[in-house]
């Protein structure tokens, strides 16, 4: 069966839906696949999947809490989203602006690589943070994590230039292969978080898997790396 990566199926469904529902047998009543979004003064956004804050410096004035968690509350598949509605941050999550950009907030998340999860405003800006989207030339640090876990584990960072430069056209030259199938077999693939770090409030994020013999990624459609990237990747 061909893989499709959930990163990429998230950004074409974004532009169409807020929520999923699989009906129940009440017509009213469902379960609710929320997309993850914070509703404030009127705009709705949408959390970066690639992006994370590169600095809490970034962080400006607190504009607000979230007044109410959507996800296992609400069942009603015509409920109507309100200022303050937040799919999965808990009510009294602060909320903040970000110096410079008043299309993004963030939200405090302790479990969020650098403490906060950013959100753009939907329908006002456009997304900007896929691969093709990071300007290379101004990456000035690599960060490695491994994650699938309830926080993720920084294990590398890179801050060397020539191993900057070595390490993105690693992943520049990728090879796209939408019929890969990675050997899970007998275990699972490792996950890892890579972050490109440039002079921007949002660091690009990234996931890396290894099957134990291939290393593999999402740019967009699945590419294969060269296994040359695993010098990087403490094992």
């Amino acid at each position: 069966m061909k893989r499709v990566s959930l990163f990429k199926l998230t950004f074409i469904i974004l532009p169409l839906l807020l929520v999923a529902c699989r009906f129940t047998s009440s017509e009213s009543q469902s379960i609710i696949d929320w997309v993850d979004f914070v509703r404030w003064n009127g705009v709705e956004y949408n959390g970066i999947q690639s992006g994370i804050l590169a600095n809490e410096k970034f962080i400006d004035e607190k504009i607000g809490e979230v007044k109410f968690r959507v996800a296992d509350h609400v069942t009603n598949s015509n409920y109507k989203i309100k200022d303050g509605d937040a799919a999965f941050h808990e009510k009294g999550t602060d909320i903040y602006s970000i110096k410079g950009n008043p299309e993004l907030i963030a939200l405090k998340d302790k479990t969020a690589i650098n403490g906060y999860r950013i959100y753009y405003a939907k329908g006002t800006t456009d997304y900007k943070w896929y691969f093709k989207d990071v300007p290379i030339e101004k990456v000035d640090l690599i960060e490695i994590y491994q994650s699938y876990s309830p926080s993720a584990k920084k294990i590398s960072e890179i801050k060397d230039k020539g191993k900057i430069v070595n390490f993105l056209d690693i992943l520049k030259n990728s090879k796209e292969d939408s019929n890969f199938q990675p050997n899970n077999d007998h275990t699972d693939s490792t996950h890892y978080e890579i972050v490109l770090y440039t002079d921007e409030p949002i660091a690009y994020k990234y996931t890396i898997e290894f099957d134990g013999a291939n290393y593999y990624w999402y740019p967009w459609d699945t590419s294969i790396l060269s296994n040359e990237i695993g010098k990087f990747i403490p094992k």
